[in-house]
C-alpha cells in the first residue's frame, strides 16, 4: 500500500497538457480558477505524501520509536524498500522546503524593493507614474495598509497613443480588481513544490493575462485597440533591456505569450463552456487526494499495530 503514497508524486505530470488545453478552450476566468486550484491541490498532495513517507525512516530510529510507544517495528512493506523510499522522500522534502523558503524570501525582497521605489511618489486614483525612460507597466498589490497601485513609467506612456494608454490601464486595473497576484503566487508556490507543476505556472500567467485582456476590451468596447495596446506595450518592454524587476506574482506589461494574446483579442470574445479537460483535472485532483489519504490511513493503521493497539494482520 506504500504505492498509494507514491501516486500523488507522479500525477502532477499529467496536469500540464490538461492545463494547456483548458486555457486554450475555456473562458479565461474559469481556466484561471481551475488550473490554479488544480496546481494547489496537487502540490498539497505532494507535500502530504512526502511527509507521510518520511514516517518509516523516523520510526526506524530506536529512541524515536520509543517516543511513539512502538512495541514492535513498523511493518510498512519490505524493510529495505520502505527505508530507501523513506530516505529519498526525506531528501526530497528537505530540498523542497529549503527551495520554497529561499524563493519566498527572494520574492518578498523584490516586492519590498519595488514598493520602496514607488513609496514616495504621488498617485491619482491608484495610478503612479514613475519617471523612467524604460517602458514598463505593472499592477502592484498593496498590503499592510498600502493601497493597490498601477505603476506606469513615463517611457511606456510615450510609446502608446491616448486610447492605448486607456486600454493598458484598464488591463492593469483588471489584474488588481480580480486579485490575479494571488493566483500567480499560488501557482508559483505549487511550482516550487514539484517540477511538473512549475511547467503549469506559465498557463496560469497566460490565463490571468487573457482575463485582464478581455476585461480591458469590454471596458473600451474595442478589441482591436486593446490588442494593439498589448502588442505595442510588450514590444516596447522587450526592446528595452533593464526594465524594472518585479516579483513573479506581479503581473507585468509583457507577461504571457503576447502573440497568442493578441491573436485571441483579434478573434471573437470567448464563451463560457466546459471541456473534457476540466473534468479530467477534477478527476486528477480527486485521484491524488484519495490516494494520499488512503496511503496515510494505511500508514497510520500500521503505526497503531506497531503500538499494539490492533492485532497484527
Amino acid at each position: 500500500m506504500i504505492i498509494a503514497l507514491l501516486i500523488p508524486l507522479v500525477l502532477p505530470w499529467a496536469l500540464a497538457p490538461l492545463a494547456r488545453r483548458t486555457v486554450e478552450r475555456v473562458r479565461p476566468e474559469i481556466a484561471l480558477w481551475a488550473v490554479t486550484c488544480a496546481s494547489a491541490v496537487l502540490a498539497i498532495g505532494v507535500v502530504a505524501s512526502l511527509g507521510a513517507l518520511l514516517l518509516p525512516m523516523v520510526l526506524a530510529v530506536p529512541w524515536l520509536a520509543a517516543l511513539a510507544d512502538l512495541i514492535q517495528p513498523l511493518q510498512a512493506g519490505p524493510r529495505l524498500t520502505v527505508l530507501t523510499v523513506s530516505v529519498l522522500a526525506a531528501g526530497a522534502l528537505a530540498v523542497t522546503v529549503f527551495g520554497v523558503l529561499r524563493k519566498v524570501a527572494s520574492e518578498m525582497a523584490r516586492l519590498r524593493a519595488v514598493r520602496g521605489r514607488v513609496a514616495g511618489l504621488p498617485d491619482a486614483g491608484g495610478l503612479c507614474v514613475l519617471d523612467d525612460p524604460r517602458p514598463d507597466a505593472f499592477a502592484l498589490p498593496g498590503g499592510r495598509g498600502r493601497a493597490d497601485r498601477i505603476v506606469v513609467t513615463t517611457g511606456m506612456l510615450r510609446v502608446l497613443e491616448p486610447v492605448e494608454r486607456e486600454a493598458l490601464l484598464a488591463h492593469e486595473r483588471a489584474h488588481l480588481t480580480a486579485r490575479h497576484h494571488l493566483f500567480l503566487a499560488a501557482a508559483h508556490l505549487a511550482g516550487w513544490c514539484h517540477p511538473a507543476l512549475a511547467a503549469v505556472t506559465g498557463q496560469v500567467s497566460f490565463a490571468a493575462e487573457r482575463a485582464a485582456d478581455e476585461a480591458a476590451a469590454r471596458r473600451l468596447g474595442d478589441r482591436a485597440v486593446t490588442a494593439r495596446a498589448v502588442g505595442r506595450a510588450a514590444l516596447a518592454v522587450s526592446r528595452t533591456p533593464g526594465s524594472a524587476t518585479v516579483p513573479a506574482s506581479t503581473p507585468g506589461a509583457a507577461s504571457g505569450p503576447v502573440p497568442a494574446r493578441v491573436r485571441a483579442l483579434l478573434g471573437r470574445a470567448p464563451v463560457r463552456r466546459v471541456v473534457p479537460a476540466l473534468l479530467a483535472m477534477a478527476l486528477l485532483c480527486t485521484a491524488a487526494g484519495a490516494s494520499s489519504l488512503a496511503g496515510t490511513i494505511w500508514l497510520h493503521r500500521g503505526v497503531e499495530v506497531a503500538q499494539g493497539e490492533h492485532p497484527s494482520e
